[in-house]
């Protein structure tokens, strides 16, 4: 696995948009996954969409070829420490970002992202140029 694929990029793919159906031909499904943070993100976009049943059908056949990362102590302990850092700095953002990016440090995986501005704070984090797949 190289990939973690951010909730926008999921959600952009589940709403049938052109640029994020080549990036995930790109990247391919087997070189990809998501954060359980992300599933919990996309599922409420499923509850409070336009229609609910349509959607979580397409996502139960979208999960079929995507592996869903679960959290555990050693990502939480990640996510402190990012927390903290980012806290001391003056810079923080959502605990769900956090999280997202402790888990893709974690698994050593780079995150794909169209929120750059939020996880360039996080020295570590190897982020996905498109220029550089």
């Amino acid at each position: 696995m190289t990939y973690l694929i951010d909730t926008h990029w999921i959600a952009s793919f589940l709403n049938g948009r052109e640029e994020a159906r080549q990036l995930f031909q790109a990247l391919t499904f087997q070189e990809s996954a998501m954060s359980l943070v992300t599933y919990g993100e996309i599922y409420e976009g499923i509850y409070y969409g336009r229609n609910p049943l349509q959607s979580e059908r397409s996502f139960q056949q979208f999960l079929r070829a995507l592996a869903v990362l679960p959290l555990n102590r050693a990502i939480l302990r990640q996510f402190g420490r990012i927390r903290g850092d980012l806290r001391r700095r003056g810079e923080i953002i959502g605990d769900p970002d956090i999280l997202i990016a402790a888990t893709a440090l974690h698994h050593n995986l780079t995150l794909v992202t169209q929120n750059r501005q939020h996880f360039e704070r996080i020295p570590e984090l190897q982020l996905y140029r498109s220029d550089a797949p």
